[in-house]
C-alpha cells in the first residue's frame, strides 16, 4: 500500500454505467454522501452504444456515450464524488454494521458503511488463438467502436441476440457486405430485431455454422468456417470480424466472500439488491443476466441506493 490513510465513508458505489450512476442519484439525494469509482470503463457498455431508442424520456433518441453524460452531472448536482479509478481488492464484513474493505488502484484503501456493486459485464470472446492474435487487428467487440475502420469493406459478425442483430445491422449501413454467423438454426434475438436482419439487403445470415480459423498475419483477410450440422468447410474474404456473442460479468474479486451463479453473476435476495452480506448490495447487469438494459440496470441502481438507505437508517436507530 502506498497511500497510508483510510477514507472512511457512508456509501461507496463502484461502476459507472446506468445502474452505478442512478444508484449514486438516490444515495446523493438521500445524504448518503456516495463516492462513485468509474472503474476501467467509465459510464459503462452504453458508452459503446450509439442510438439509444427506447429509454423513456427520449423521444428522438439519444447516443449512449452522451446519455452516461447526462446521467453523471445528474449525480454530481446532488452531491456524488465521481472519480476514475477501480476497485482491485474487497474485504468485506460480514457483522452488520461493519466496515467494508475496499482497495483502489492497489494502492489505496476505503473503508464504506455500505457498498453498491454495480460493476456490469464485460464481452466475451471465441477462445480461438488466431481470434486473439489479431485484437486490434481487426478483431473486434464492438462494432459500434470500430465499425467506422471498415467502411466499405466485407466483414462478418458472430452472434445470434438482439446485440449481435443490432451490431449487424449498423455495420451493414456502413460496410459493404456483412455476413452474420449463427452457431444455431435460429437466432435468439427478438422478432423485431430478426425482421431488421431480414430487411437489411446486404447483410446475409449463415445458420449452424461456426468460426474455425481467422485468416491473416497482421491483419484479418478472411475467416474458415464450419457448418456444425455437415461438416462443411467454407472460407470468405473479410477485412473485419465482429464478436457479439454475450458477457462476463465483472465479478472476480467478489469470489469467495459473495454469492454467486455458476456463471459469476451475484445472486441478490428475493425483489431487492441485498447480497448475502449485510451493507452489500448488487445492481445493473453485475446481477441480471435476463433482460441487461439500461432501463432495467437503472431501476435496479435505484433499489440499491434505497435498500442501502434502510440499511444505513436501521444502523442509526440502533
Amino acid at each position: 500500500m502506498t497511500d497510508t490513510t483510510i477514507e472512511k465513508i457512508k456509501c461507496l458505489i463502484i461502476g459507472s454505467g446506468p445502474a452505478g450512476y442512478t444508484a449514486a442519484i438516490y444515495a446523493a439525494r438521500a445524504d448518503m454522501n456516495p463516492v462513485l469509482y468509474t472503474g476501467m470503463e467509465p459510464g459503462g457498455q452504453l458508452t459503446t452504444t450509439t442510438e439509444v431508442d427506447n429509454f423513456p424520456g427520449y423521444p428522438d433518441g439519444i447516443d449512449g456515450p452522451t446519455m452516461m453524460i447526462h446521467l453523471q452531472k445528474q449525480a454530481e448536482r446532488f452531491g456524488t464524488q465521481v472519480r476514475i479509478g477501480m476497485a482491485t481488492a474487497v474485504e468485506f464484513s460480514r457483522e452488520k454494521g461493519g466496515w467494508h474493505k475496499v482497495i483502489i488502484d492497489s494502492n489505496k484503501e476505503v473503508h464504506a458503511h455500505t457498498i453498491i456493486i454495480a460493476t456490469g459485464a464485460t464481452a466475451k470472446y471465441l477462445g480461438l488463438p488466431s481470434e486473439q492474435r489479431l485484437r486490434g487487428g481487426g478483431v473486434s467487440a464492438c462494432a459500434v467502436c470500430d465499425g467506422f475502420f471498415y467502411r466499405g469493406q466485407d466483414v462478418a459478425i458472430v452472434g445470434a441476440g438482439d446485440t449481435a442483430a443490432e451490431e449487424a445491422t449498423y455495420l451493414a449501413n456502413i460496410c459493404k457486405s456483412v455476413t452474420m454467423l449463427v452457431r444455431k438454426d435460429y437466432m435468439r434475438a427478438s422478432k423485431a430485431m430478426q425482421h431488421r436482419v431480414e430487411n437489411t439487403p446486404n447483410l446475409k445470415v449463415l445458420y449452424n455454422t461456426e468460426v474455425e480459423e481467422v485468416l491473416g498475419d497482421q491483419v484479418v483477410e478472411g475467416l474458415k468456417m464450419v457448418n456444425n450440422q455437415t461438416q462443411e468447410k467454407s472460407e470468405i474474404k473479410i477485412t473485419g470480424l465482429f464478436i457479439a456473442i454475450g458477457h462476463k460479468p465483472n465479478t472476480d474479486i467478489f469470489k469467495g466472500q459473495l454469492d454467486m451463479d455458476d456463471t459469476g453473476y451475484l445472486i441478490t435476495i428475493g425483489k431487492t439488491a441485498k447480497t448475502n452480506l449485510p451493507g452489500v448490495f448488487a445492481c445493473g447487469d453485475v446481477q441480471d443476466k435476463e433482460y441487461r438494459q439500461a432501463i432495467t440496470a437503472a431501476g435496479s441502481g435505484c433499489m440499491a441506493a434505497l435498500d442501502a438507505e434502510r440499511y444505513l437508517n436501521t444502523l442509526e436507530s440502533h
